[in-house]
C-alpha cells in the first residue's frame, strides 16, 4: 500500500516550494524540495506529479525514493510551463533529479 501527496509552500502567487512526501506501509519518506520561481502556469502540477509516479512505478519498481523525486520533478517542471498540456520529455525530469544547491528549476 502506498499513500502519496505533494507539499507546497506559497510564497507568493509566483514563486512556490514545491516537495512531496508518501508511506509506502512501513515508513515515510521525505522527498527533495524544488524552489520553482517564477511560476508560469499551477495548472496540471497535481496530474503531473501523479504521472511522474506512475512512469517511474512502471519503470522502476521497488525504489520508493525514485519514485517519489521524479515525481516531483515532474510536478515543479509541470510549473514553468503554460496550459494543462504537459510538454516536457523523461530527459528533462531526469536532468532535474540530481538538482543544484539551489533546487531552481530552470526551463
Amino acid at each position: 500500500m502506498r499513500v502519496v501527496t505533494t507539499l507546497r509552500s506559497s510564497i507568493s502567487a509566483s514563486h512556490n516550494i514545491g516537495s512531496g512526501v508518501p508511506w509506502n506501509g512501513s515508513k515515510l519518506l521525505h522527498g527533495p524540495t524544488y524552489e520553482v520561481t517564477p511560476i508560469v502556469d499551477r495548472v496540471g502540477g497535481g496530474d503531473s506529479f501523479g504521472r511522474g509516479l506512475i512512469y517511474e512505478l512502471l519503470s522502476f519498481e521497488g525504489d520508493d525514493q525514485r519514485v517519489l523525486n521524479f515525481g516531483i520533478a515532474a510536478s515543479c517542471l509541470k510549473h514553468t510551463i503554460p496550459g494543462d498540456f504537459y510538454r516536457v520529455t523523461v530527459t528533462e525530469i531526469e536532468k532535474l533529479l540530481p538538482g543544484d544547491a539551489s533546487g531552481r528549476v530552470s526551463r
